[in-house]
């Protein structure tokens, strides 16, 4: 399957800025229906979502769940240095925090994934199928846990707005470490930062957004300047981000009050970044 370009240059999104903290996880029906079992870059084969996306242009119901905090659509990924979502990953992908999760280590969750149903009138969900992922306090490379990151995917069927809409919402509780230790990072901080976002992926003409702090050392973790757990998206929840896809592009809702800035949604051509070997 390949993804043709169908968005916009530019479209524009409200950040608005919720001081304290959030436990905005929903664990909505059905999450915690699969397990994907505890591994350091590994990926869940296609799984059915439930119903239709559009996105960028192309109809889709399958997904692959990969473990280190994001969802793709052609295939897995392995990829755990992030390198940000402007350089084309080779593939669409919806990344709630890329990130080098590690799962072996004692005392760290699992990622679980799965269908429901969710309500939610203030967003216009209405008993809506629903296709979540879950990382409950999951650890970082090399199987550590001293530092531990709670976060949500949820994709959300809006097709009573038009055949292949849906919503992307990303949820976060605790946030305690952004870099695996192969990823130029000590003990879960520095080196090359996590993000959060999404892309379609291409090396050339790539659509993207990032959230703001990705790729900046300690911007999204707990007290952060852009934790991830105090700031919010199209939501008056922090610690939630919330996007709609409507005729394949991912638009903005309407601008939350008290917002602090304008992010522009870009769209550049780069080269796709290299992996780098875990040793």
């Amino acid at each position: 399957m390949h993804f043709r370009l169908a968005l916009p240059a530019v479209a524009l999104f409200a950040i608005a800025a919720v001081p304290g903290f959030s436990s905005a996880v929903r664990n909505p029906t059905g999450a915690s229906a699969n397990t994907l079992a505890a591994n350091d870059d590994g990926s869940t084969g296609s799984v059915p979502v439930g119903f239709t996306l559009n996105l960028f242009g192309d109809t889709v119901s399958d997904i692959f769940v990969n473990n280190n905090g994001n969802i793709t659509f052609d295939s897995g990924l392995s990829q755990y240095t992030p390198n940000g979502l402007a350089a084309g990953v080779g593939q669409p992908i919806i990344a709630a925090f890329f990130g080098d999760v590690d799962t072996r280590g004692a005392g760290s969750g699992l990622v679980t994934y799965g269908t429901g149903t969710i309500t939610d009138a203030s967003l216009g969900w209405n008993n809506a199928n629903d296709f979540a992922v879950e990382w409950p306090a999951v650890g970082y490379f090399d199987g550590k846990t001293d530092k531990l990151n709670t976060f949500e995917l949820l994709l959300v069927d809006r097709s009573d707005t038009g055949a292949g809409n849906f919503d992307i919402e990303f949820n976060y509780n605790t946030m305690q470490w952004e870099t695996g230790d192969a990823s130029s990072g000590h003990d879960g901080l520095g080196g090359t930062s996590a993000v959060a976002g999404y892309s379609n992926g291409q090396s050339a003409g790539n659509v993207f957004y990032q959230l703001p702090g990705s790729l900046v050392n300690g911007a999204l973790l707990d007290g952060g300047p852009n934790a991830l757990n105090a700031n919010s998206l199209n939501s008056n929840v922090p610690g939630r981000f919330d996007f709609e896809v409507r005729n394949g592009q991912v638009v903005s809702s309407t601008p939350e009050p008290g917002t602090i800035g304008m992010m522009l949604f870009g769209a550049a051509g780069v080269l796709i970044a290299r992996r780098r070997r875990k040793a």
